[in-house]
């Protein structure tokens, strides 16, 4: 498993823990793990960096040198 992979798992994990939290009546804490997706997002859409994949590179490969590998 590569970390944009993984990175993508977690954020649709995330954002259906926000849709659970919401539909069993925790609307103000779903709103507020919405609000820290989004800035997450939009701080990694700005500027290039996130600080998810930073972390997650400690322990897993990125997805192109699997590719490099590959080849």
């Amino acid at each position: 498993m590569c970390v944009e992979k993984l990175q993508k798992i977690l954020l649709a994990s995330a954002l259906g823990i926000v849709l659970m939290l919401a539909a069993v009546g925790s609307v103000k804490l779903a709103f507020l793990l919405q609000v820290i997706i989004m800035v997450i997002l939009l701080m990694s859409g700005l500027t290039g960096f996130c600080y998810i994949t930073t972390v997650l590179k400690s322990a897993f490969p990125l997805c192109n040198e699997n590719n490099k590998d590959k080849k």
